[in-house]
């Protein structure tokens, strides 16, 4: 297949799940409002999408996320009023998440799985490729793994996934990639996917993380798809038959990701994302990180 040269502009979040592991926080509020320090999740994906040059952001949503759309809006009367107080810094802030990116919304009436997901995102798609990020995995900034995997599309064109080596008593709880090596030590070529396998028949221990740039091939496999695990419709059910049958829509290569990752899906690890983005924050850092010495020297 002839890489393709379309500059990737298009992201897909898939926003729609009821979050049932943080109830009842998540009973009135989506759970990607949920705040990570002074940021709700989802802001932090959105903004990883745009440092990647991905204008255009679609957000696949279901009932009771209207606070989504809400956050990055406009509110006109919150800006007035902080303009007249003189507050150009928390202005500043809440201006911000409106002048990310072009957003869009569309709704996933049948919430089934995060295939039927990003079926959902076809006609605002097209045939251009798009990444798509899950809002449960965010990454560091200063670990540029979207930018690299837009460089690994264009370059090879087919689709890329994002690769995480994970403890292999742990490759349970992820999609798991067989693949050989290339002549980048980061990339791989993938052969074969597996949907939370048994640790004993994992091909390896490279776990799928929530970051995808896709071929719009991926449309018309997901259509031909039938529910897998969990009876719902799984994205990686149909980047296996990518990988299986690269003339589908070109190959599938992953990024084996060695950055810092905050995973905000679970309780334990959504709190100690916080802490870990609270410690370096410049103007929380310093107290923060002195108090908790002393708390945990206390507690010990």
């Amino acid at each position: 297949m002839t890489p393709s040269h379309t500059r990737i502009s298009k992201a897909v979040i898939p926003a729609a799940g009821l979050g049932t592991r943080f109830l009842p926080a998540t009973k009135a509020t989506p759970k990607e409002m949920l705040p990570v320090v002074d940021k709700p999740a989802i802001q932090y994906v959105v903004e990883e999408a745009a440092a990647a040059g991905l204008s255009d952001v679609l957000m696949v949503t279901g009932r009771n996320k209207r606070p989504l759309e809400d956050h990055f809006d406009r509110n006109y009367e919150l800006e007035e009023a902080l303009h007249r107080k003189g507050d150009e810094s928390r202005l500043a802030k809440v201006q911000e998440s409106s002048d990310l990116a072009t957003m869009h919304y569309v709704r996933q009436g049948d919430p089934r799985g995060l295939g039927h997901a990003v079926l959902c995102a076809a006609p605002h798609v097209g045939d251009q490729p798009f990444a798509v990020l899950l809002g449960d995995d965010l990454i560091d900034p200063r670990d540029p793994l979207l930018q690299r995997m837009v460089e690994i599309q264009e370059q090879h064109g087919g689709s890329v996934i994002a690769l995480m080596e994970v403890d292999p008593a742990q490759i349970h709880l992820y999609g798991c990639a067989a693949a050989a090596p290339t002549g980048d030590d980061d990339v791989v070529v993938v052969s074969d996917l597996v949907e939370k396998p048994d640790p004993a028949e994992a091909p390896s221990n490279l776990a799928i993380i929530g970051r995808y740039v896709l071929d719009p091939a991926v449309f018309e496999v997901l259509r031909k798809t039938a529910p897998g695990r969990g009876g719902e419709i799984q994205l990686t059910d149909a980047l296996q038959a990518l990988a299986a049958d690269p003339a589908l829509g070109g190959p599938v290569h992953g990024v084996v990701f060695k950055g810092r990752r905050y995973d905000t899906g679970d309780r334990g690890d959504y709190l100690r994302a916080i802490v870990r983005l609270a410690c370096e924050r410049e103007d929380l850092g310093p107290d923060f990180r002195a108090w908790l010495r002393s708390y945990v020297t206390e507690e010990m």
